[in-house]
């Protein structure tokens, strides 16, 4: 038995999640309807298959409304509305078995969402292997190199990692139906990846012990800030703060990155082991503020909402980093229109408001809003960088010992 199959006769156990058409519409009419608002096409669909009317594709939609269930819960989330944009029941059925090279630490959170695919159709099924994004992606270098393929679709937790088989030429192009929602900056230009789920930088500080105005709009006059003086927090073997500090090696330059870093440690800033620390260590008052991404802070209210906790975001530099877990289409034969497809249902209004409510991330879908009293992500002032060069992270580690953070 492989992992994958211990994995789903585990899941098969306790989920209790395919309900019939009959018990689904006797039970839950009403979510249905909220679920599919501004949805069209129960008896046909983009790729002809459906017939009219076919009640498998009526099940199918049954099916994707239950979606809700996998839809975050908790304080921040009350009175959301419902998401808007295409939704999965308005796409071609999947139908197949495609292998996924899934990176970094977002498996399992996926893998209950490609779970739930395999229930809304039937007929498609998928296989994965989980790693570090930075590893899969040497492997699909090496494997691509020998013509030996062995995924469909990598997913990533950073754009970095797609950059590097992208280079190698171990992709394919998604179709432009595919990427056409998701805004210019987070697709490939030649469509070889696309974001579809984002993580912005962020400055999660106390409301009792700061105001907005005293955190500065330029990651770079932070130091000198009189306000965080022995009050911050940062967690440099993060690999989301590497990121970060490749950002602004890219952009302000490797000298300046390097006074930064020791004038943040001239000023007091506290290490922590993870960023998640952080954002609750601020919500506390251990701290004032911290380096973070965006959504620990969401996930410490989410459980607390009366703690004094809001973000603050830098304008236009490494500060406001904008940052995506990704898809990329590997260029093997065997599955390529089945992988695009799949990339289009992580793209659906449904699987958009999983990642929002379940991860807190950006979604990808202007009409599927951010958690919380987050700006929307096209309000954002983003460093003009491209995504892809994170990947070097060597001068970035250099820099960090060099500079005795490391």
């Amino acid at each position: 038995m492989t992992a994958d199959d211990s994995r789903r006769d585990d899941r098969a156990a306790t989920a209790g999640f395919r309900p019939s058409r009959r018990r689904f519409l006797a039970t839950s009419g009403v979510a249905v309807t909220g679920a599919l608002a501004g949805c069209s096409g129960l008896f046909g669909g983009d790729d002809g298959d459906y017939g009219a009317p076919n009640y498998d594709a009526v099940d199918a939609a049954m099916e994707a409304a239950a979606l809700s269930e996998f839809q975050g819960s908790g304080a921040i989330l009350e009175g959301r509305p419902a998401p808007g944009g295409r939704s999965m029941e308005e796409l071609p059925n999947l139908s197949g078995e495609l292998a996924i090279y899934l990176g970094g630490g977002e498996g399992g959170l996926y893998l209950d969402l490609f779970d739930v695919l395999e229930e809304v159709y039937p007929e498609f099924s998928y296989t994965s292997q989980s790693k570090p994004s930075s590893e899969l992606a040497t492997q699909i270098v090496e494997e691509a190199r020998a013509n030996q393929l062995q995924a469909d679709l990598f997913i990533s937790i950073g754009a970095g990692s797609l950059g590097t088989v992208v280079e190698e030429d171990a992709t394919r192009p998604m179709t432009d139906e595919t990427v056409e929602p998701v805004p210019e900056a987070f697709v490939e230009p030649d469509n070889n990846w696309v974001g579809v789920a984002g993580r912005a930088r962020a400055i999660p500080y106390n409301t009792e012990q700061l105001d907005d105005g005293d955190l500065p709009d330029n990651v770079m006059e932070f130091p000198d800030a009189n306000a965080l003086q022995d009050v911050m927090g940062w967690a440099p073997t993060y690999g989301a703060f590497q990121d970060f500090v490749t950002a602004m090696r890219l952009q302000e330059g490797e000298d300046a990155t390097l006074q930064w870093l020791e004038d943040m440690q001239a000023a007091g800033i506290q290490s922590y082991d993870n960023e998640f620390l952080i954002s609750d260590a601020v919500s506390t008052g251990e701290l004032a503020a911290g380096f973070a991404n965006h959504y620990y802070a969401l996930r410490v209210l989410n459980g607390s909402p009366e703690r004094p906790l809001d973000l603050h975001f830098t304008r236009g530099d490494a500060g406001s980093l904008v940052n995506v877990s990704g898809a990329a289409l590997l260029d093997r034969d065997e599955n390529a229109g089945l992988a695009d497809v799949f990339v289009r249902h992580l793209l659906s209004a449904e699987a958009q408001e999983f990642f929002a409510t379940r991860t807190y991330a950006y979604p990808m879908l202007p009409g599927v809003q951010p958690v919380g009293d987050l700006p929307p992500i096209d309000e954002l002032e983003t460093p003009d960088i491209d995504l892809t060069e994170l990947a070097n992270t060597g001068p970035t580690t250099d820099l960090l010992t060099e500079a005795g953070v490391l």
